[in-house]
């Protein structure tokens, strides 16, 4: 059985740094699954989810890998990889499965108030792109969890899917689609605000705003020294805790690199700011109703695929296009520029040179987009809506994603678009690199999590009946059980109130 792991008395047995979906599920889930834990978390900005959890920050989608054409990579063969598809779309269905048996046990009410029903559909054109694309569609309807995908080379029928897409589009340019209804849309700032109010009405649970980390020590019996910064008063303190767990977003690296643990030595990080177009026209809003992605430009970065995005967002339905990929220096939307320079250390200098190398085309291309005009955007911009018109459109600017550098014995460095569990060998401090798809696996991550820093507790009966409670396919594969995979998709949309299953 799960023991409380700090000394009696010297803190708390968690600490959580950050307030963003990954410390909410991580939070939810542990006391869950042992009531008593005490668990403290502190957030340097005075709200929840303010950085890459929030809306508007890129983290306002339901990554299933439906339709996000970077998942499924075209070999040299010409065939397409959908490895990477099959396994985000699988972590999507347990993170739904969390949320439904949250809903049901009223840790979360209104699940409108975080997820809808919104299609997923990728759009292309050119003969080589939809050759590709029906490559993929082909590939993936082999795939239990993507049997009700549509494709479509129809103008007359793309146009009843996406209106706004078609409308004014050269009739004699091929065109495809595919379309998955199942799609949906999701606030992951208002689902991790929402598990930080019912956090904080447990017992044993302390939530800290304005208050920023600033250091970690590992103590001579095994415990981590924290010292901690109240941004208001000034005051700083210690917290003594046995498990911490960073979930900073882009905040994530300095503080490895500060805790000195072996396993977070190489690793770099390449910050790369985003922009937004927003519709303000109502009536365009209402016009479209799909997560429309396209193929990302040539040099650009996975998290870079241009989509025209309905999003809900605070009860309203928005518009969004983008995102523009940037630069900055910055760690953190509300970050400092020296974050990068001072993330610079001797053990992972060579692999971030040697990554730099290797990706100046990516260089050159976020160059080009910090030096893009309004003009510029509006051109990207009228190749998903044609008869769009700048006066419809205002900037917003994005969050900031940090990309995993890590050593490479072929390259020295390799630049990775993904997320990173990163975990000292005794299992006493994590920390979670990278982006996309982060937020919407966020409960698999956190399920791998403590598989490795709760190794004994995890394979105790106890946990592993709670584990099955809160996610029926706990240990099993939807991929290989396709009548699990469509119990837990009826039972999940009637939890989460989203549109019913359609069958193909």
């Amino acid at each position: 059985m799960f023991r409380s792991k700090s000394t009696a008395g010297t803190g708390p047995d968690v600490v959580l740094i950050g307030a963003g979906i990954m410390s909410a599920t991580l939070g939810i889930l542990l006391k869950e699954l042992e009531p008593e834990l005490t668990i403290a978390i502190f957030e340097r900005l005075d709200v929840a989810a303010a950085e890459s959890s929030d809306a508007w920050n890129n983290a306002g989608t339901g990554h299933s890998a439906f339709c996000e054409l970077n998942y499924t990579p075209q070999k040299p063969d010409g065939s397409v990889d959908i490895k990477k598809a099959v396994n985000i779309a699988e972590q999507f269905e347990v993170s739904r499965q969390f949320w439904s048996y949250l809903v049901e046990n009223n840790i979360l009410s209104n699940p409108q108030h975080f997820i809808q029903s919104v299609p997923h559909m990728s759009f292309v054109w050119g003969e080589e792109n939809v050759d590709y694309l029906k490559k993929r569609y082909n590939a993936l309807q082999q795939c239990h969890l993507f049997k009700t995908m549509e494709y479509s080379e129809d103008q007359q029928q793309l146009k009843s899917w996406m209106p706004l897409v078609m409308e004014g589009r050269n009739a004699s340019q091929p065109v495809a689609a595919t379309r998955m209804e199942f799609g949906t849309d999701v606030n992951f700032g208002a689902l991790s605000r929402s598990l930080f109010n019912h956090l904080e009405k447990m017992d044993g649970i302390s939530l800290h705003f304005n208050h920023d980390v600033r250091d970690l020590k590992k103590e001579a019996d095994g415990s981590w020294s924290i010292k901690v910064k109240n941004r208001e008063t000034r005051e700083k303190r210690s917290v003594n805790t046995k498990f911490v767990f960073i979930g900073a977003g882009g905040g994530s690296l300095p503080l490895l690199e500060k805790s000195d643990i072996p396993e977070g030595k190489g690793f770099g990080g390449f910050p790369v700011s985003g922009q937004w177009l927003r519709c303000t026209n109502p009536e365009i809003i209402a016009q479209h109703r799909a997560k429309v992605y396209g193929k990302a430009s040539v040099g650009a970065p996975p998290m870079s695929v241009p989509h025209l995005d309905t999003r809900m967002i605070d009860g309203q339905k928005a518009l969004l296009f983008g995102p523009y990929a940037g630069f900055s220096t910055k760690f953190l939307k509300n970050g400092s520029i020296f974050d990068l320079p001072l993330s610079i250390k001797a053990n992972n200098i060579h692999p971030m040179v040697s990554a730099g190398l290797d990706n100046i085309p990516l260089t050159k291309y976020l160059i080009a987009q910090v030096r893009q005009k309004p003009e510029d955007r509006l051109e990207a911009l009228r190749e998903y809506f044609p008869e769009a018109k700048m006066e419809d459109w205002e900037l917003e600017i994005a969050g900031q994603r940090v990309q995993v550098i890590k050593k490479d014995p072929e390259h020295g460095g390799v630049l990775e678009f993904g997320t990173e569990v990163v975990n000292a060998a005794d299992g006493s401090i994590a920390a979670l690199l990278g982006a996309s798809p982060g937020a919407s696996t966020a409960v698999s991550i956190m399920l791998n999590l403590l598989k490795r820093c709760f190794k004994d507790a995890v394979n105790t009966e106890a946990w592993q009946i709670k584990l099955k409670k809160m996610i029926p396919s706990y240990g099993q594969s939807l991929l290989n059980n396709p009548a699990l995979c469509d119990e837990l998709r009826a039972w999940t949309t009637q939890a989460l109130e989203l549109q019913e299953l359609q069958t193909v």
